[in-house]
């Protein structure tokens, strides 16, 4: 056979295989067709006006520099604006999404896009549209429940957030910029995700494109079901650059539960400022990994006071669920009913422990720490005393200065930091140190006297002060001789 008959016959079977493989791929590929079709008319758009103020004038808003006896001198001298004073009233406007979950109006979006509104109106896919009250909102989870007269409508179907896998397809529908009933598609990144100010929810990560007016519009999976709301984006830019948040649909039903019946939404408390554990401090804990949630501080009057936790444990384990992480910790809490009776499972000075307690309610704003009464022993004369080796210089605080902190009793302040395992360890000059290897620190002798008994070449925790807020840190001793 010829060989240009042969490169032929290679060239027509690989164009064949080539030609079968994207058919193939086009069939994996899921289609959003009818889902998209069955799905629009309970998607509906919300547009929501508010009354503001403008920024207080710090000067004049004056127009160019111009002659005298230019014609356009005096509409500038005219409308550039007052000279100074308070900023007046004006209309703003709130564009976002949402979806009717019952056949009689209620409709489930975003606290934030229905905030502080005069007017809501909610317009369906069919060009309908509708005046809309607020039945309920929650700020700490973003979640506000409206309602429309009106009867016989389209709803979605609820499905299940905890049945998704990272990796699945998803779909959502809303109002990107205005734009109504846009379906953007993509799958799920990652669950259980943290937000800075958002601890009571564990978002659904997602790379589906989602941008300003989507907000509070469905997240469905492949089966037409919604299993999570559209909430946040990272951003750097106002727009999408891969990464969004949906709140989970579980946690949005139980919240609209509770606005429709009660008007306000109740969540379990535990009373504990938490934070993470790393490698270090796991060590300087006794635990063989890093996981769970570290209390830093127990809450005065609390639930976890009540119950007999500590500063230094760890909380491993709530309800029978696995703590991983401390941002995994409120979510859990928050989902349980006030006055639930729970077991909570932690670690303390390397052992394990199993406390069980009664959930209270979390205020609406979390309680200050209480000013405890004034010590009656007599208070020691302060003096800076240095540490050589952690590269410290520290200085017992005084009354005044403990009562600022809101500290029951006393505690060191580092006046000076050079380098050595203080300062590898993350403690910065001011910093208030009130426990040393899970014992109370109340004077620099106390200090010494800790520290002359701490394991030498390993991790040792540290309770500091920073700011108002207490925060672990560990550093690790240098071996002796």
């Amino acid at each position: 056979m010829p060989q240009h008959t042969i490169r032929y016959l290679v060239m027509a079977v690989l164009a064949l295989m080539l030609s079968f493989a994207g058919t193939a791929q086009a069939q994996s590929l899921p289609a959003f067709t009818e889902l998209v079709q069955e799905n629009t008319p309970a998607v509906v758009n919300i547009s929501s006006t508010q009354t503001r103020e403008r920024p207080e004038q710090r000067g004049p808003r004056r127009g160019p520099d111009l002659p005298e006896d230019h014609p356009f001198r005096e509409f500038f001298e005219h409308f550039g604006g007052p000279e100074e004073g308070p900023g007046q009233p004006f209309e703003g406007q709130s564009r976002g999404s949402g979806f009717i979950i019952t056949d009689d109006g209620y409709v489930l979006t975003n606290y934030h896009v229905v905030q502080d509104a005069d007017e809501i109106i909610v317009r369906l896919s069919d060009r309908r549209e509708y005046l809309a009250e607020v039945v309920g909102s929650d700020e700490r989870s973003d979640l506000a429940l409206l309602r429309i007269e009106a009867e016989d409508l389209p709803t979605v179907q609820i499905g299940s957030s905890s049945d998704l896998e990272v990796g699945e397809w998803v779909l959502a529908i809303g109002s990107p910029f205005g734009f109504e009933h846009s379906a953007t598609a993509g799958i799920v990144s990652a669950k259980q995700r943290s937000l800075p100010q958002d601890n009571y929810v564990p978002f659904i990560q997602t790379d589906v494109a989602i941008n300003p007016g989507n907000s509070g519009g469905p997240l469905f999976n492949l089966d037409g079901e919604v299993v999570g709301i559209n909430s946040h984006i990272y951003s750097r830019t106002g727009g999408f650059m891969g990464l969004s948040f949906a709140i989970p649909i579980e946690l949005a039903m139980d919240v609209a539960e509770q606005l429709r019946t009660t008007g306000r939404v109740a969540r379990g408390w535990l009373g504990v400022l938490i934070q993470d554990v790393n490698r270090d401090l796991a060590e300087s804990f006794g635990m063989d990994r890093p996981q769970g949630a570290l209390v830093a501080e127990v809450v005065r009057d609390s639930p976890a006071e009540d119950a007999g936790f500590e500063v230094g444990d760890v909380i491993v384990r709530f309800d029978g669920r696995e703590v991983r992480t401390s941002s995994a910790l409120p979510p859990m809490v928050g989902r349980q009913a006030v006055d639930a009776e729970v077991e909570v499972e932690i670690i303390r000075q390397g052992e394990p422990r199993t406390i069980t307690l009664i959930l209270g309610e979390l205020p609406d704003e979390m309680q200050a720490r209480q000013r405890p009464d004034e010590p009656e022993e007599p208070e020691p004369e302060p003096r800076e005393e240095r540490v050589e080796e952690l590269g410290l210089e520290l200085r017992t605080l005084d009354a005044e200065e403990r009562e600022a902190l809101n500290l029951e009793r006393g505690g060191v302040v580092v006046e000076s930091l050079e380098e050595g395992p203080a300062a590898d360890a993350g403690l910065r000059r001011s910093d208030v140190i009130t426990m040393l290897n899970q014992e109370r620190v109340e004077t620099v002798e106390d200090f010494r006297d800790i520290l002359a008994d701490a394991p030498r070449g390993s991790s040792v925790p540290i309770l500091v002060y920073r700011g108002g807020s207490p925060r672990f840190f560990a550093f690790r001793l240098p071996d002796e001789g």
